[in-house]
């Protein structure tokens, strides 16, 4: 089959057009107060605070902040699906609309400042795990329902 020179061009003017369609951006920025804080997100060290990470799917993230003098934060942040972003309509958003849909979330967080251990109470915690540890533990029961629980 002999393509023309028009319907060459028109066909390389369609594929150019759909290249140019839509697109979505999704971003987090983590703060903390005070500002500094070491932030691990799903397990993986993204950086200190203020920190920004793109993300492509929705979902619960552990996040973890830590800084020195500082309580250590464990967090699970919803991060949940804008309208526009469902089973339905996703295909078209990140297509077919021609223009950049961007969402952009900022999670906020406050540290609480370290408490002091008292040592004599540190020392008594230490005793009785170590006491604890040197306990014989009880035999297992014998046989293949005793594996299971049953006696």
């Amino acid at each position: 089959m002999l393509l023309t020179r028009r319907t060459k061009t028109s066909f390389v003017a369609l594929l150019a057009l759909f290249g140019l369609c839509g697109c979505v951006e999704r971003r987090y920025t983590i703060r903390s107060e005070p500002p500094g804080a070491l932030v691990i997100v799903n397990g993986e060290e993204i950086g200190t605070t203020p920190v920004s990470r793109a993300f492509t799917f929705y979902g619960d993230r552990q996040i973890r902040l830590m800084r020195e003098g500082f309580e250590v934060l464990d967090v699970i942040q919803p991060v949940e699906a804008p309208f526009y972003d469902n089973l339905v309509t996703e295909f078209f958003t990140e297509n077919l609309i021609p223009y950049t849909l961007r969402d952009e979330r900022t999670f906020n967080y406050k540290l609480s400042p370290a408490k002091s251990t008292d040592p004599n109470e540190l020392l008594g915690r230490a005793e009785g795990l170590r006491a604890q540890g040197q306990t014989i533990p009880q035999p297992r029961r014998e046989g293949f329902l005793g594996f299971f629980g049953f006696d």
